[in-house]
């Protein structure tokens, strides 16, 4: 990525951030935290990380308004964007999380809680992903390469949208991928090697890819 290319990184008060922006900067791209209007418009890629409540999320997101920055640069600029866990399933249609509400609905589909017996919700800690289409995000990652999951709630989007899958008591969407949308339940930015070759690869995304 040239210098003169940064990511921007959504302060959006849901979660660790800084950690986002480090695994960056140990790949050498440049990674900003901010929610200022104009830093989104000139960024290159935008990055949702997150951690915490669905309807909490879209409530700081509506607060600092930010859904129309993002959906100007995302839906109709076509920049690259990655939601990481909680903002991957704010990609989705609507949530069941503490209340039904409603998502960014970029990628159609609903955000449920695991419900699996004899396993422990949350969903906490390495297990591996099995891809259902190729794509440059996971270049040089093998398939069944274990990433970093902590999660109570799950995407459902169509399986055209899924880029891969993970088991845990059941098949459950992993990343997704819709154009120049991305998305990964896991936490790259703590998933070691394969979690830094994956943004290292987001970050080198090009219209052609």
């Amino acid at each position: 990525m040239s210098s003169d290319k940064k990511i921007a990184i959504i302060n959006y008060h849901m979660g660790n951030l800084r950690s986002v922006e480090k695994a960056f900067q140990k790949i050498g791209v440049i990674a900003i935290i901010t929610n200022d209007h104009r830093e989104i418009k000139s960024a290159d890629k935008i990055v949702l990380p997150g951690v915490g409540a669905f309807n909490e999320g879209m409530e700081k997101l509506k607060e600092l308004k930010l859904i129309d920055p993002l959906e100007e640069a995302v839906l109709e600029n076509k920049k690259f964007f990655l939601g990481i866990c909680l903002g991957m399933q704010l990609l989705g249609t609507k949530s069941y999380e503490t209340e039904e509400t409603p998502g960014l609905n970029w990628i159609e589909g609903d955000v449920v809680k695991f419900n699996v017996k004899d396993l422990k919700v949350p969903h906490v800690g390495w297990n591996n992903i099995f891809y259902t289409r190729k794509n440059f995000l996971f270049q040089n990652i093998p398939d069944q390469t274990d990433f970093y999951f902590v999660h109570s709630y799950h995407f459902r989007p169509d399986i055209k949208d899924t880029l891969s899958q993970t088991n845990y008591g059941i098949d459950f969407t992993s990343s997704v991928n819709r154009d120049n949308i991305y998305g990964c339940q896991f936490h790259p930015e703590k998933s070691q090697k394969f979690g830094f070759e994956m943004l290292k690869n987001f970050a080198n995304l090009k219209n052609d890819e």
